[in-house]
C-alpha cells in the first residue's frame, strides 16, 4: 500500500478540474448579483443606461405599492412557514410511525414537488372557483355560503397562504422523513421498555433529534417564502390578484423590469430585497443558535 501525502503541487490540477463549474457558477451567480448592484445606480432602457445615482432607490423607498407588496410577502412568508412547518411534522410523524408502506405515500407526497407549479395553479383556479369549484361545494355541505376566493380583494392573501401552505408540504415532508430515519432505533426501543408513551418518545426523543433538520427547513423555506412569485402568477392567471392585492416583491420587481420597462427600479427593488433576506436569515440563524444553546 501506498500513503499518498499531501502535495502541494497537486492544487494547480484540483482548480483545473474545478474550472468548470466555477465559470458556471461565476456567470450564472456571482456575475448577475454585480450586475444588479451595477444597474441599480442606473436610469434608462436595457440598451441605453446612464448613471442615475440614487434616484432609484429613493423612487422605490417612497412607491406605497413596494411597501404593500413587502407587507404581502411578510404575511405571506410569516403565516405559511410556520404553518406548513408544523402540518409537515405531524404528517410525516404519522407516516413514520403510524404507516407500513412508507415508500408508497413518500412517493405520493413528493409528486406535487415534482410537478410544475403553473400546472398545480390551474388545477387549484378550478378548486377555489367562486361558482363551481370543489372548495365552495365541500363549505356548501356544512352549511357555508360561497366565497369568492380568487375575485375578492380582501381574501387574496388568504388563497395565496393556502396555496403556499399547499405546495411547501412536500418538500418539508420528505426531508423530516428523511431525518427520522436516521434516528438510532434504540433510543426508541429503550423508551418503550421504560413505558414512554407515543407523546413522551416525539418530545424527548423524535423532536430534539430533528433540530438540525427543522432549522435547515425553517431558513430554506423563510427565503423561498420571500422570493413568492410563481404561485402567484399560477393562482391569479399572470395577474398579482384582484386590484393587485396579491402583490409580493419579487412580482413588483418582474413588473418594473418586464412590463413597465423600467430595469434601475426593479434592480434597486431587487437589492432591497436581498438585504431585507440576509437580516432575516440572520436573526433566524442567531435566534436558533440561542435556542440550540
Amino acid at each position: 500500500m501506498f500513503k499518498k501525502n499531501y502535495n502541494p503541487e497537486n492544487q494547480p490540477k484540483a482548480w483545473l478540474f474545478l474550472l468548470p463549474s466555477l465559470v458556471i457558477i461565476f456567470l450564472f451567480s456571482v456575475y448577475p448579483l454585480f450586475r444588479s448592484l451595477i444597474m441599480s445606480f442606473q436610469k434608462g432602457t436595457l440598451i441605453n443606461q446612464r448613471y442615475a445615482g440614487i434616484e432609484n432607490y429613493q423612487k422605490v423607498l417612497t412607491d406605497p405599492v413596494f411597501f404593500k407588496a413587502l407587507r404581502n410577502t411578510a404575511l405571506f412568508a410569516f403565516t405559511v412557514v410556520p404553518i406548513a412547518l408544523i402540518l409537515s411534522l405531524a404528517i410525516a410523524w404519522i407516516i413514520f410511525e403510524k404507516v407500513k408502506h412508507k415508500s408508497f405515500f413518500e412517493t405520493i407526497f413528493f409528486m406535487p414537488y415534482v410537478t410544475s407549479t403553473i400546472a398545480i395553479g390551474i388545477v387549484f383556479r378550478y378548486f377555489f372557483n367562486g361558482s363551481y369549484g370543489i372548495i365552495n361545494y365541500l363549505l356548501s355541505l356544512v352549511g357555508i355560503a360561497p366565497i369568492n376566493w380568487l375575485d375578492n380583494v380582501n381574501m387574496s392573501m388568504t388563497t395565496l397562504i393556502i396555496f403556499g401552505v399547499w405546495t411547501s408540504l412536500a418538500f418539508n415532508i420528505i426531508i423530516l422523513l428523511a431525518g427520522m430515519r436516521n434516528i438510532d432505533q434504540e433510543h426508541y426501543k429503550i423508551a418503550k421498555m421504560f413505558g414512554a408513551n407515543n407523546w413522551e418518545i416525539f418530545r424527548r426523543i423524535t423532536f430534539p433529534q430533528l433540530i438540525p433538520t427543522f432549522a435547515f427547513l425553517l431558513t430554506v423555506n423563510i427565503i423561498a417564502a420571500f422570493k413568492v412569485y410563481t404561485q402567484v402568477y399560477a393562482l391569479f392567471g399572470g395577474q398579482p390578484g384582484i386590484a393587485k392585492s396579491a402583490t409580493t416583491a419579487v412580482y413588483y420587481i418582474y413588473d418594473k423590469f418586464h412590463i413597465a420597462g423600467r430595469p434601475g427600479i426593479a434592480m434597486a427593488a431587487t437589492v432591497i430585497l436581498f438585504i431585507i433576506i440576509l437580516m432575516v436569515t440572520f436573526i433566524q440563524n442567531k435566534i436558533l443558535k440561542k435556542v440550540g444553546e
